[in-house]
């Protein structure tokens, strides 16, 4: 869909519609991926993607179209994650003489969660690009089995089976580095309104 809207002399309600369908379209994807930059906080990952679509609908250009829309989304939501973060620490801490103890669990916590992620996404690129596709998209973007097979163009049950040996590959590529060991189970993606039936 192309966004011409901004600029123009419409009507209050046109605008409203305009977020409107900013939101049905942008805020699936961007709220995954602020969620994980805030650490599952849901309520500050709401807050986010409210202001990153009403700076969105307020200052961009929505001609550019959906393809280029998304990365400056993203892009807009990060630096407010960011912003949020420096505030936080410019604010200063009551002393209550642990402050030491937290910090240094919260340093090491963080160092380890550094260095899993560099071997996650050291196994991840591991994988074969099919299935580093379906794992993307029914992962990382939230999409079901249906609509995960829609944007790959292959139908649904190969993105089962690839997403099930994928899932399999990425489980002993991170067993052989130490990450899990092998009684950890695999998170399941989301659910194809068809399974249910």
């Amino acid at each position: 869909m192309q966004w011409s809207l901004m600029g123009s002399s419409e009507s209050r309600d046109t605008g409203g519609r305009t977020l409107r369908v900013l939101y049905e379209e942008q805020a699936g994807p961007l709220y995954t991926y602020v969620l994980r930059l805030v650490g599952g906080d849901r309520h500050r990952a709401e807050d986010i993607i409210q202001e990153t679509l009403l700076r969105c609908w307020s200052k961009q250009d929505l001609s550019v179209g959906a393809a280029l829309l998304r990365p400056w989304l993203f892009r807009v939501a990060r630096n407010l994650v960011i912003d949020g973060h420096r505030r936080r620490l410019a604010r200063p801490c009551e002393i209550d003489g642990s402050n030491w103890l937290r910090e240094m669990s919260a340093d090491a916590d963080e160092i380890e969660n550094v260095l899993r992620s560099v071997v996650v996404g050291e196994a991840f690129r591991a994988l074969s690009e099919a299935h580093r596709d379906v794992l993307y998209e029914t992962y990382f973007v939230g999409r079901t089995t249906q609509e995960a097979a829609a944007a790959l163009g292959i139908p649904p049950g190969t993105v089962k089976s690839r997403a099930y040996y994928a899932l399999r590959s990425l489980r002993l590529a991170l067993e052989e580095r130490g990450v899990v060991t092998a009684t950890a189970t695999a998170p399941q993606p989301a659910a194809s309104p068809a399974a249910s039936v």
